[in-house]
């Protein structure tokens, strides 16, 4: 296996041109050009080829390989065979079948048995030790998920390292989450000649879905509270992304009793369509477009049953005031929108600058996003990578140009330059209503500028817009930032203040109004989401208070106990 690295390219065009004195720095459009010329591959980021772990998944407790239909994983890392570009094989993914989906639902449900089960009944503290064991095992296979994030989606090594940390600190963090909720709960309440004590009871069977461009991550984030509360679980991988799960199966398998997690892939009409359809999924947690979420919710015959927490798309503003620090605000902007080349729901969208200031922050923009570095994703210090979506780097070619023909510009002298799987960031300059771009979700690396004159003109756009999750401020004057926050808050559910929009930390809410989520992810949200309020009361008599005494002492239930973690 060879692949291109950028310092061999240049290397190599140095040396053709005569000799290793003055090295002039290679353009984007020739970077992009040499992107997928052969070389060596890295140690760093060697994989076998092909590999086998995609046709694994779980049920009940024991990992299996699948021996029925598969389709190869493509990467969008691309080599170069007799002059042509083709994406990299990986290996195949397994096509698991209708039956294999039913009875991986079998198995959660047996193990959820109406909530009679070991799992959903089980103290607190052997959940958080189950919780504690999968960590453990899962770090072991960091090196391993962090390659595979890289091949499959090419998120650069910083970015996956940094996904799969995050990831086991978020499942320590609600772990810790848990402890304060439990040690609450574990106090009885009076009131009006009653005691109580009221906790937090699961909801049944889970169904997780998680998106290609986190796969761990944003998969976890839904997962993990989930289990945490006693429900247990239905897991379906992503299209894209999905094989960086693979390594942590046999990481599931022995922390969890059998039954409580279940992992699949394959095409999701097929295998979670009749899961939906059976009607015993108690909540939905799935996080891509508001499309496929509805579809989903319409299959479960008894929606009033059916809890969902959805994450979908956005199309997160910023708006750039005539005051702003023109460069923190280029900074920022290139950040917000150009992190894993815009694959983000929480990326910035769509620019809105005061035409005081536009030229000068386009001109500051263009130059930032020529300036980032380019390449595959193990080279040190890449910015921009290839795209894993097959049919990605046409569909952004296709906005820029509804653009371009209603008056727009390509800013950039390399924007729009593709290769294969690479699209090369567009800064299109000046756009407005009548233009796609205005109010698709792009999620990819095109940045849209748009002037306006007045800023209730930007607050009457995100008032019509469909999407309602995040947007950020940047000015420097307390007279027009605050009226405006007044009036943002109400519109989306963060608001930023000289900062790109984002998701962290973890403990802050994480949500969106209109099409862009249901429901409210953080750590302890998410614990509350996927878990009910339950109470025992009774009259506050000296009978009940021995009765309770004795449950208490005698420990006969998990449910009514006093016992905390620290």
């Amino acid at each position: 296996m060879v692949v291109a690295t950028m310092v061999e390219v240049n290397r190599r065009l140095v040396a053709s041109r005569g000799g290793t004195g003055h090295k002039r720095r290679m353009q984007p459009r020739e970077h992009v050009a040499q992107l997928f010329a052969a070389t060596d591959l890295p140690d760093s980021a060697a994989l076998h080829f092909p590999y086998q772990g995609g046709l694994d998944y779980l049920i009940g407790g024991e990992v299996r390989r699948w021996t029925g239909p598969s389709a190869p994983v493509l990467s969008p890392v691309c080599r170069t065979v007799d002059g042509v570009v083709r994406r990299q094989e990986l290996g195949p993914t397994a096509l698991l079948s209708r039956e294999v989906g039913l009875e991986a639902l079998a198995s959660a449900r047996q193990a959820y048995d109406r909530g009679r089960g070991h799992w959903p009944t089980m103290r607190v503290q052997e959940r958080i030790a189950c919780l504690g064991a999968f960590v453990v095992e899962m770090k072991q296979a960091r090196e391993d998920s962090v390659r595979l994030l890289m091949w499959e989606i090419a998120k650069s090594r910083a970015d996956a390292e940094k996904e799969f940390d995050r990831t086991v600190r978020y499942i320590e963090d609600t772990i810790t989450a848990q402890k304060e909720l439990d040690r609450k709960d574990s106090r009885f309440a009076s009131q009006e000649s009653f005691v109580a004590q009221i906790r937090r009871a699961p909801l049944g069977v889970v169904l997780c879905m998680g998106p290609f461009n986190y796969p761990l991550n944003e998969t976890f984030t839904t997962l993990i509270p989930a289990l945490l509360m006693g429900n247990t679980v239905v897991c379906k991988l992503p299209r894209f992304g999905m094989l960086s799960q693979a390594p942590l199966l046999h990481a599931f398998a022995t922390a969890f009793p059998p039954g409580v997690v279940n992992v699949l892939s394959g095409d999701g009409a097929t295998v979670v369509g009749p899961v939906m359809e059976s009607g015993d999924v108690a909540a939905l947690a799935f996080i891509g477009s508001s499309h496929v979420a509805n579809l989903l919710r319409r299959q479960h015959p008894r929606p009033n049953r059916l809890r969902c927490v959805l994450g979908l798309e956005a199309k997160n503003p910023a708006i750039i005031l005539a005051d702003a620090d023109l460069d923190l605000a280029v900074q920022e902007c290139v950040v917000g929108a150009l992190s894993f080349n815009g694959q983000r729901c929480t990326g910035l969208k769509l620019l809105f600058v005061h035409r005081s200031v536009a030229e000068a922050f386009v001109a500051k923009l263009a130059a930032a996003v020529e300036a980032l570095p380019l390449g595959l994703p193990w080279q040190p210090g890449v910015k921009l990578t290839p795209l894993p979506e097959h049919d990605k780097p046409a569909r952004l070619s296709s906005l820029v140009a509804d653009a371009v023909a209603l008056g727009a510009k390509v800013c950039n002298p390399s924007g729009g330059v593709t290769n294969e799987s690479f699209y090369f960031p567009s800064v299109v300059y000046p756009v407005d209503a009548r233009m796609r771009l205005y109010h698709e979700e792009q999620f990819g690396p095109v940045l849209p500028v748009s002037p306006f004159d007045d800023v209730a003109e930007v607050v009457d756009a995100i008032v019509a817009s469909d999407y309602g999750q995040q947007a950020s401020i940047f000015g420097r004057s307390p007279s027009v930032v605050g009226p405006l926050v007044d009036l943002l808050a109400n519109q989306v559910c963060r608001v930023n203040l000289n900062a790109q929009c984002q998701r962290g930390p973890d403990v802050f809410p994480f949500t969106g109004r209109k099409d862009s989520a249901e429901s409210t992810l953080s750590v302890t949200d998410a614990l509350r989401c996927f878990s009910i309020r339950s109470m025992v009361a009774a009259p506050d008599s000296s009978q009940n208070q021995t009765l309770l005494r004795d449950i208490l002492q005698t420990r006969s239930s998990n449910f009514v106990n006093t016992d905390y973690l620290f």
